[in-house]
């Protein structure tokens, strides 16, 4: 599914091309991206050896001032440098099993001051929980970060550009959903991401029509005919597989 994805996207650059705001260019990203992961895998054993694109695209990320930017400008840029340093912060400490498996009892992975940030270094978590979330307050957004556990939303092969951020957000929104390793519906229960439960707080409150204006096909028909009947699932919420989403 993230490979259809990343062709949908790639013939909408074609058709429409995008230039991306206030000089950011995330051409080394993409080559990354591009080279380095396949269906939400990466290959970070040659991502480790073939760092330089990486590296230097996240020294260019570094000296961005974000408040320079339009509000579509940050959103995109705060997704690509999210993901961009959690990819960087897995080959500095490859191989391991998990990124859970990075820091220690008293600094999870995400309290690492591990990006430059308008010239200061600062963490995922900082990221995550100080910027995307508060300042956009889109639930779309956890759809997007990839933590690179198998039980994350995957990367896509491009990166998350301004003018179809919005676009972007909802494929991926879209893609996860409709995944049936991470969502699925067994008779009466909703069984879902643990992702769902973290940040409940970030979604509706009616949860269950929220997810069922994304799902496709069967899932979708099946939970719309309990919502009409007023039988709405139970939520149930799936255990969080933390191996790495290595290509093996």
């Amino acid at each position: 599914m993230p490979r259809v994805i990343g062709v949908m996207i790639m013939l909408f650059v074609i058709l429409f091309p995008v230039v991306a705001g206030a000089g950011i260019d995330n051409a080394l990203y993409a080559k990354v991206l591009e080279r380095y992961v396949s269906d939400g895998l990466v290959d970070y054993a040659n991502l480790k050896t073939h760092r330089d694109d990486l590296d230097n695209y996240l020294d260019m990320m570094g000296e961005v001032s974000p408040d320079d930017l339009s509000s579509d400008e940050q959103l995109a840029f705060f997704i690509n440098l999210y993901n961009a340093a959690t990819l960087r912060l897995i080959i500095d400490n490859y191989p391991v099993e998990s990124i859970k498996d990075i820091g220690s009892f008293f600094s999870s992975p995400w309290k690492l001051k591990v990006v430059r940030l308008d010239g200061k270094l600062v963490t995922l978590g900082h990221i995550e929980h100080e910027i995307l979330r508060p300042r956009f307050k889109d639930p779309r957004v956890h759809m997007a970060l990839n933590c690179t556990a198998l039980s994350c939303p995957p990367l896509i092969t491009i990166p998350y550009e301004t003018e179809m951020v919005d676009m972007q957000l909802e494929q991926a929104t879209r893609s996860f959903i409709n995944d049936g390793k991470n969502n699925y519906l067994d008779g009466t229960t909703l069984f879902v991401s643990k992702i769902f439960s973290w940040f409940s707080e970030d979604f509706p409150d009616d949860f269950v029509e929220w997810f069922t204006a994304y799902a496709n096909g069967e899932l979708k028909s099946d939970l719309e005919a309990m919502i009409m009947e007023g039988n709405k699932p139970r939520v149930r919420y799936l255990k969080y597989d933390w191996s790495l989403n290595r290509q093996r």
